[in-house]
């Protein structure tokens, strides 16, 4: 059987998607989708990409939103920090035992995201 190699990308609606791309480059390094053959896209690591569909009436993120982006991090803290010198609020800050540790933000749109370092092994 065929299978597919991981996430080829991410589409949603935006009101303002030229300055959410740059929010999202600027704060998480995430390069805007090219727009010629010259621009690099986005290349994230090799590495755990879960896909996980929630129940309808799941309490784990807002439920004025359908989807919750989940990043990998080498190295919360200094996301964090990096993030909170930035001035964006962190929530949700975890760890689940095995799993890895967790905190969550929000774009300037309000969708929320996810941010995972891995348990090491």
């Amino acid at each position: 059987m065929e299978k597919v190699q991981g996430i080829g990308g991410f589409f949603f609606r935006a009101q303002d998607p030229a300055g959410l791309a740059a929010w999202y480059d600027k704060h998480l390094g995430v390069s805007p989708a090219p727009t010629d053959m010259e621009t690099p896209p986005w290349v994230s690591s090799s590495g755990v990409t879960v896909f996980a569909p929630f129940a309808a009436d799941t309490d784990y993120f807002d439920e004025k939103q359908s989807f919750m982006l989940n990043f990998r991090v080498n190295d919360l803290d200094k996301m964090i920090e990096q993030l909170r010198k930035a001035k964006i609020a962190i929530s949700h800050e975890m760890t689940m035992d095995g799993i890895g540790r967790f905190a969550r933000i929000h774009d300037p749109e309000g969708n929320p995201i996810e941010l995972w370092e891995p348990a090491s092994d």
